[in-house]
Formats: C-alpha cells, sequence, structure tokens
C-alpha cells in the first residue's frame, strides 16, 4: 500500500484526510514540519500533502527543504488561495496546489494523477534517506555535503539506487558499468564496493545497513 504523509497543524483536516485516504493508502500524519523533514531524510513516502500555514515554518519553506532530501510529489492543501501564494508554492517546488475548502474527489483524482505521473518519470536524480545522486552534476551527496567519487564509483551506486532490493552478481555490475570494454578481474567490483563503502562511513551515511554483500553471489542495495 503507498504510504501519503500529511503535514498539516489542524486535527479536523488530519481527521478528514486520514478519513478519506485510508481506504487506499497507508496514512502517515504530522503535525510539525520539522519533524515530518526529519522522517523523511531518513524514509520515503509516495506522496506528501503539505499545508502552508505551519506554526513552527512556512509551508513554502518546508516545501523548499523536503527537495533538498526527496523528489516525492507535493501537493499544497491551503487556506493560502491568493495568486501570489499558489505560484510561491510552485516555485518552492510543490507539484500540485488546491485551496481549501475542497472537494474529496477532486483531491483522489489529483493524487491519483499525480503518483500514475511519478511512476512513469525518469528522473536524472535519485534520492535515497538524505542521500543525493544527482547524474546531471555528476554530484553524491548526504544531507547537502558532497561525498567524491569516481567516475566507476558513482556509476556503480547509481546503478544500485536505481535497482533497490535487486542483487546483481559481479559479472552483471562489470558489464553494466564497464559496458563491452570490461577486460578484468570480477574482484575489481570489490575493491569500488569497498572505497564505496569508505566514503559513505565518512559522510555519516549508514551505508552498512543498506549496501550489503550477498555471500557467493555479489552486493545489493536494501531498504532495510
Amino acid at each position: 500500500m503507498k504510504k501519503i504523509m500529511v503535514i498539516d497543524n489542524d486535527q479536523k483536516t488530519q481527521n478528514l484526510l486520514s478519513s478519506l485516504l485510508s481506504p487506499f493508502y497507508r496514512c502517515i500524519q504530522f503535525r510539525s514540519a520539522s519533524d515530518a523533514i526529519s522522517f523523511l531524510s531518513q524514509k520515503s513516502v509516495s506522496l506528501v500533502i503539505l499545508e502552508v500555514v505551519m506554526p513552527d515554518m512556512h509551508g513554502s519553506s518546508t516545501c523548499e527543504k523536503i527537495r533538498r532530501v526527496s523528489n516525492v510529489p507535493i501537493i499544497i492543501l491551503s487556506k493560502k488561495s491568493e495568486k501570489e501564494d499558489i505560484v510561491d508554492g510552485f516555485k518552492q517546488g510543490a507539484d500540485d496546489y488546491l485551496t481549501k475548502p475542497f472537494n474529496k474527489n477532486e483531491l483522489l483524482v489529483r493524487i491519483e494523477a499525480l503518483l500514475r505521473r511519478s511512476s512513469l518519470v525518469i528522473s536524472d536524480s535519485l534520492f535515497f534517506q538524505g542521500l543525493k545522486w544527482d547524474e546531471t552534476s555528476f554530484n553524491l551527496s548526504f544531507n547537502g555535503n558532497t561525498i567524491s567519487m569516481t567516475p566507476k564509483e558513482f556509476a556503480l551506486v547509481g546503478h544500485l539506487l536505481s535497482n533497490i532490493n535487486n542483487v546483481f552478481s559481479r559479472e552483471a555490475l562489470l558489464q553494466t558499468i564497464w559496458s563491452q570494454e570490461w577486460k578484468t578481474e570480477s574482484r575489481t567490483i570489490d575493491s569500488h564496493i569497498r572505497n564505496i563503502r569508505e566514503k559513505l562511513r565518512q559522510s555519516g551515511f549508514p551505508v552498512d545497513r543498506h549496501l550489503k554483500t550477498i555471500w557467493g553471489v555479489g552486493y545489493k542495495w536494501e531498504t532495510n
């Protein structure tokens, strides 16, 4: 079941959305924007519904900070209905904007459309619990701090992040990353994985929980 996070400090709205979403999705509720961002830096959800007016953080700032750790689809659902507010929401990274009071069926349709669209998008960036892999800028970072990688190390991380929970043999990784040009021992992969682990450990990322050795087979990146 897909998970939808609701960030709204109004209990009535939380209750309404929980009742509306629960038959179709797992609803995760937060009344604090900072707590929600902390959660998203460690775990993933399928979609976020965000109220702009929050006591601990302005909603558009929340949206911007979510974008630093995740490419999750975001719907702003807010009582702020001025055009300037809507434009600002999109500028800060929202994918959709709906004002209160809202039509329940319209919200459900918008959620379905966003989830469908996000499943078709092939992104140049990958996000995983504070880790960001950006192919366009050839940059890997954890919580905003860049981690230096060689081209092959960077490609290996991207391939594993793109195929979470899938096991790859050393030979398969060599053929994928080195293409048809590889003329080396399969244990070369072990050396690269060892370097990747060390660099990610130094950054503070809990790599040993996720980059796993499958003895006698190869490697996989798991959600744990």
